[in-house]
């Protein structure tokens, strides 16, 4: 699976980088980007439903072991956070949109996991790549701090991209190819409800 991913990876960004190749001045095709909002089922849905977004993976980030299970991560003992690895085609969907996106299915108020997932391997994290998306991230967090409509302060970090490890085959994608376990563990992770809680009805954040 994680060989696969990688030649997946390296195929996609290949295709971009020849074709942009033939106009100096065009950029490639797929980029990445890296969000951690909790269970990373719940992660990959609503990127999945954007144009432009040509894969997501489930995976980890940030810690200390190498190739990480996800056994270890979900123990809490290599110091990784479970995230969504997003490849998308900036000229057809915006980091900004994407940003979008993520705070609408986060709860940026907790600051020990998120939902019924309780620990560090379950926190809000953005994982920049590169300096544009540091800067747009951080323009999105002080544009939500000042126009929050929670009371509570932000919790969600913003850290540096580091070794991605996508999980297990039977992680991803696990939404598609187990409809009725992860409706059932959506409802009872009261995830829904509380993204109402945190943002009310509205279809996205005030950004």
């Amino acid at each position: 699976m994680r060989q696969i991913y990688f030649l997946m990876l390296g195929i996609l960004f290949a295709g971009g980088i020849a074709k942009a190749g033939a106009d100096p001045g065009a950029r490639a095709r797929v980029e990445l980007a890296t969000f951690a909002g909790g269970c990373f089922w719940c992660m990959e849905p609503p990127f999945d439903k954007l144009d432009g977004v040509v894969a997501t993976t489930a995976g980890f980030m940030g810690g200390h072991l190498v190739d990480p299970t996800y056994k270890q991560v979900s123990a809490g003992n290599s110091g990784h956070i479970e995230v969504v690895q997003v490849a998308y085609d900036p000229r057809v969907v915006t980091y900004e949109t994407l940003l979008r996106v993520y705070w609408r299915n986060i709860d940026p108020t907790n600051p020990d996991g998120q939902f019924c997932d309780v620990g560090g391997q379950y926190r809000s994290a953005i994982f920049f790549h590169n300096e544009e998306q540091r800067s747009a991230a951080q323009k999105s967090i002080r544009a939500l701090a000042e126009h929050r409509p929670f009371a509570e302060p932000i919790a969600t970090e913003l850290l540096d991209a580091a070794v991605f490890y996508p999980a297990e085959a039977y992680h991803q994608d696990y939404y598609q190819k187990n409809p009725l376990r992860y409706r059932f563990y959506r409802y009872r992770c009261g995830r829904d409800a509380r993204l109402t809680e945190v943002w009310g009805e509205k279809s996205n954040p005030p950004l």
